[in-house]
């Protein structure tokens, strides 16, 4: 480990021990608010139509989320796919959280090419920034923009989610969440930029719609 990222290994150990300590010790009142399953999340999005993709049980046994939503939406008019992964987790407390693309992806042999932080500015919403990851694997590129999201909040850093989870952990007594993930393959000379442009229409309808099923 270089001498320079020992320092921000350091902090963030704490403070996923910390956030741990005091989630399990406020663990017996926690509050569940209700909320729709995603599998009732919309099929037909602003001329999306979305398909539901399957996890493998031993890949669900890792992640091991209370909820989620996989789905290959297509857009025929304009031969475009985006696809969006949901995993919704009910309550952190006993150590299951949302996993980072970044740690998940290289496995399955796509290799980083770009990575960044952005803004989304969507309408109805207050700006919130996300990672771009720019992955390739042979011929195919593929952007991927995600965030964590938790009581229509989001953010890009997995620290700033920890620390978001004890402070509403403090505050409304719950530690539900979840990471909103969208794909798309890159057209043939098309730019990362041009790619998240082709795609914030429906990263917009989607967002616009999660309160019902990720509760504020």
């Amino acid at each position: 480990m270089r001498e320079s990222t020992i320092p921000r290994f350091v902090i963030a150990a704490l403070l996923i021990a910390a956030a741990a300590f005091f989630l399990q010790s406020r663990a017996r009142s926690e509050v569940f608010p209700p909320r729709l399953e995603l599998k009732q999340f919309p099929t037909e999005i602003d001329g999306w139509t979305g398909q539901d993709i399957s996890i493998e049980k031993d890949v669900l046994d890792i992640l091991r989320p209370s909820d989620y939503l996989l789905r290959v939406y297509q857009n025929p008019q304009k031969n475009e796919y985006v696809d969006l992964f949901i995993p919704y987790f009910r309550s952190q407390r006993a150590g299951e959280s949302p996993h980072s693309p970044q740690h998940c992806l290289p496995g399955a042999g796509w290799a980083p090419v770009e990575n960044e932080r952005v803004m989304l500015n969507l309408p109805g919403h207050k700006p919130f920034p996300a990672n771009r990851y720019l992955i390739a694997k042979g011929d195919s590129r593929q952007l991927v923009l995600y965030w964590f999201w938790a009581h229509d909040r989001g953010v890009a850093s997995e620290y700033w989610a920890k620390y978001y989870l004890v402070a509403d952990a403090i505050r409304m007594n719950r530690s539900d969440g979840s990471l909103v993930r969208i794909m798309t393959t890159l057209k043939p000379g098309e730019s990362s930029e041009a790619a998240q442009r082709r795609v914030m229409p429906f990263a917009s309808q989607v967002v616009s719609m999660l309160d019902d099923y990720i509760p504020r």
